[in-house]
């Protein structure tokens, strides 16, 4: 895979027309430049998504063996699993690890990159592939080695270590269908990748020719067990007929048990229940947690391998790796 071009003030000078140190005052003193100066300077800049160094002015001797990762949220266990084994393996190798965390906004996503690039780490790591055009076109033009991870495309903007969420929603709906529940509802976060996984599981349910509509609870991202509970209380008072949930985390399908116990609702024969994250409390539920595995650790060290490759100079073979994913069956379906 070709290498994101990283272009430099000298890039930008030439292509406005202008000397180096015009670019330097357009960019940090533009009172300093004309009217015209200013507007090349800056039409150039926004068609290459160039983004100045923050670091001494531009000038660096040597590596700052730092690595970024962005994270849509910092609470989330889900992702613990990644961070982890992502520090320990840039540890390993003498790289410190910086962590942002983006939420769920796009918006929020673009003003932490910019910071980032403008701090010329070593490598990047992002969760998902979902970015916006200016954020992808500000990462292709730093030149910057990225690894998207959590997420599968064809198309990355480097490198990728991740998953199909479309194919874990087909997956789970043919699981809970072979186990001979008819009436599934999915309960989910409001996210981009859990809307994904959602549209899998429909997709499935239409093939296996259940109902045309498969009816759907979204909660706010990140999920909790509070917003498992008053899913469940919901999607009973509007579906009483549902006879299994695909929760789009462990977290939401934990809040789903506890309720369902409340409510007296046997699992997994009145109510099957799988989640997502086969985080450590799930086997240790009563019932245990039937669970979508993802492999959190083999994704971070992976990461970390592709980021060290490429800032020390070596080619990486395999840009793009599907780790897959499994089932993890338990009692609660």
């Amino acid at each position: 895979m070709k290498k994101p071009q990283a272009f430099t003030v000298h890039d930008i000078a030439r292509m406005a027309g202008v000397s180096a140190m015009t670019v330097s005052r357009a960019l940090n003193n533009p009172e300093r430049v004309s009217a015209g100066t200013l507007l090349k300077v800056r039409e150039v800049v926004r068609q290459t998504g160039f983004v100045p160094n923050g670091i001494a002015g531009g000038l660096r001797s040597s590596r700052a063996k730092l690595v970024a990762a962005v994270l849509p949220t910092l609470t989330g266990a889900v992702f613990q699993e990644t961070v982890r084994s992502l520090n320990q393996a840039l540890d390993e190798r003498g790289y410190q690890l910086m962590i942002g965390q983006s939420g769920y906004d796009a918006s929020r996503e673009d003003v932490l990159l910019d910071a980032i690039i403008r701090r010329r780490p070593d490598g990047i790591v992002l969760t998902g592939i979902m970015h916006s055009a200016e954020g992808r076109r500000r990462l292709l033009a730093a030149g910057i080695p990225v690894v998207e991870t959590w997420d599968l495309t064809p198309t990355p903007i480097d490198m990728l270590v991740g998953f199909s969420h479309e194919r874990i929603g087909e997956t789970v709906c043919h699981f809970l269908y072979s186990r001979g529940y008819r009436h599934p509802l999915l309960l989910s976060a409001d996210d981009e990748r859990a809307r994904r996984r959602m549209d899998g599981f429909r997709r499935m349910a239409q093939v296996l020719g259940l109902t045309a509509e498969i009816p759907t609870q979204l909660v706010p991202a990140p999920t909790t067990l509070g917003s498992g509970r008053s899913g469940l209380i919901e999607a009973l008072a509007t579906h009483p007929e549902t006879d299994a949930l695909f929760c789009s985390s462990d977290m939401l399908a934990l809040g789903v048990l506890i309720e369902a116990q409340t409510r007296g609702l046997a699992v997994p024969e009145q109510l099957g229940v799988v989640g997502l994250g086969d985080l450590e409390f799930a086997a240790n539920l009563q019932p245990a947690l039937t669970s979508v595995r993802i492999d959190g650790t083999r994704i971070g060290r992976m990461a970390a391998q592709f980021i060290v490759d490429r800032a020390e100079g070596r080619a990486v073979s395999e840009p793009i790796v599907d780790i897959g994913f499994e089932i993890i069956e338990r009692a609660s379906a």
